[in-house]
């Protein structure tokens, strides 16, 4: 439906109000921990932002280490399994500095990329000096074997055939792969490729992670989303089969993702995880170190060197971590490529059976009720907990250089649970636009995204199942707000060719700027 309006008609959209959001409290400095507390702080003070903008991607960085390698079974004596892969995200509007903040919590993991980089280079360059003898001493076979075959040459062919194989096999085991552990903009299929070199596990860089969550938001890429929703778990396989590339087996299917988020950018994507849209998939649950800081602090122009001795510390501890054995910690190599696992001792675990006994109950009572995409975020802290508690012991354990610790203590199991007292009140703020108070923004984001195109009636809007725009109540009262601040009209149109019952559509102030949608 063309709108009819000049545009001259219409007056300027104004700014739409600001959402209606909690408070999100800051990072105490006692949740750190210990051993990488100096080099978080010294990153955020130097930058001038808050601590948490720094601690949440360095946690998210380490559990990309820790990747499969180790894990951590909750209860006592069950063989639940938790893999500490995490996903987070910073929110935070265009200038506050969350770009140079995530860089700086992932220097460690870019110090082990380079080094990886470099030993690669050095087998590589070995492995194809070996490579090449092999390859002369297999066409010297395959000569030997024509000639026999031909009655030129005595010989025992089938020997020769065991020797053929015998060097192939010797060629394949020189091929060597490139230590990886992180990438930025990989193809799904070749991320596959990369983790079926590195079963450990990468880490998803993404400076903007809008651009990531809207490419998953494409039609057609409904597989990607499958491949990326269960890369989260970090214990089980993935297989892709493409007619182009052929079978990909990935045995090992563990991906952490990190980066940053604009609010706006993030709003849209949170209506989608609402109610019972295309995107009410949890994907954007997984997302469980995820902060919004409510205010950069005061400027102060701190124009002092890194702190050296924190930052080495720091990059020892992920290196260690990285080099860790089972044996360090005192665990035994499970068999079939089993993932190793600690358990709590004996006072951490009464404290997470008593922590997760509420948790369960919060989850069952009626408290929730009316707020299904924040219950199912709080409901994936079952993992959360005991991953920080796993990480923040791996952290002291090897910075203490302490072995046969296979036990994770009370003291990291409270500072997991305070983490995620911490990063509900942060989830609290992100999930707030479950509000209806919110709707207008919400279809103010459809409106600029072209989902909601000029003309549109009200049932063509709400059986899109949007979040507070699911019923035509709701669409109004938000409609009414929009209206107010110039970005809409309502217009009745003829429901049918031969007259009928009017039904209100939507006219939309051609001086807003939308996508094509």
């Amino acid at each position: 439906m063309k709108n009819n309006a000049r545009e001259e008609e219409w007056p300027d959209p104004m700014e739409l109000p600001e959402p209606n959001l909690p408070s999100a409290p800051g990072l105490p400095a006692e949740l750190l921990p210990p051993s990488l507390a100096p080099w978080i702080t010294d990153i955020s003070q130097r930058l001038c932002v808050s601590v948490e903008m720094v601690a949440g991607p360095a946690l998210v960085a380490l559990s990309a280490v820790v990747g499969r390698s180790m894990g951590i079974h909750p209860k006592a004596e069950d063989d639940w399994l938790v893999v500490p892969n995490l996903w987070g995200a910073v929110v935070a509007r265009p200038g506050q500095l969350k770009t140079p903040a995530i860089e700086g919590a992932n220097a460690p993991l870019r110090q082990l990329e380079a080094g990886g980089l470099e030993a690669y280079k050095d087998a590589h360059e070995q492995a194809s000096t070996e490579a090449e003898g092999i390859e002369i001493l297999i066409e010297v076979i395959k000569s030997k074997m024509r000639d026999v075959a031909k009655g030129k040459l005595k010989g025992d062919l089938a020997a020769l055939k065991n020797e053929l194989g015998s060097l192939k096999r010797a060629l394949q085991e020189t091929k060597v792969s490139e230590k990886r552990y992180l990438t930025q903009d990989p193809t799904v299929e070749k991320l596959g490729e990369l983790l079926r070199e590195n079963p450990r596990g990468l880490l998803l860089l993404r400076d903007e992670l809008s651009g990531w969550l809207r490419n998953l938001d494409r039609p057609g890429r409904e597989g990607e989303r499958e491949f990326y929703l269960e890369s989260w778990n970090g214990t089980g396989g993935f297989t892709f089969d493409r007619i182009g590339r052929g079978t990909i087996h990935i045995p090992a299917l563990t991906l952490s993702v990190s980066g940053g988020i604009q609010p706006g950018r993030l709003r849209a994507y949170i209506a989608e995880a609402l109610g019972d849209s295309r995107g009410a998939d949890g994907l954007l649950q997984r997302f469980q170190i995820l902060m919004w800081p409510d205010n950069v602090p005061p400027w102060d122009n701190v124009d002092r060197s890194p702190d050296i001795e924190a930052r080495n510390l720091a990059f020892a501890i992920f290196e260690a971590i990285d080099s860790i054995s089972p044996q360090f910690l005192g665990l035994e190599t499970p068999e079939n490529d089993g993932i190793p696992a600690l358990r709590f001792d004996p006072e951490a675990q009464e404290f997470f059976d008593r922590w997760r006994d509420r948790l369960e109950t919060r989850l069952r009572s009626s408290e929730l009720q009316g707020r299904s995409a924040f219950e199912s975020h709080l409901a994936k802290y079952r993992s959360l907990m005991p991953s920080l508690a796993l990480l923040f012991h791996l952290i002291e354990v090897v910075a203490r250089k302490v072995e046969n610790h296979s036990r994770v203590a009370l003291e990291h199991a409270r500072r997991a649970a305070n983490w995620c007292g911490f990063l509900e009140a942060h989830a609290e703020k992100v999930y707030a636009v479950e509000g209806p108070e919110n709707a207008a923004l919400l279809l103010a984001d459809r409106i600029q995204e072209g989902k909601v195109k000029n003309g549109m009636t009200f049932r063509e809007i709400y059986r899109h199942g949007w979040a507070n725009l699911d019923t035509t109540e709701k669409l109004r009262n938000a409609i009414q707000v929009l209206e107010k601040h110039g970005w809409v009209r309502l217009q009745e149109r003829l429901s049918g060719a031969g007259g009928g019952r009017p039904s209100p559509c939507l006219l939309i102030n051609p001086k807003l700027e939308v996508a094509s949608g």
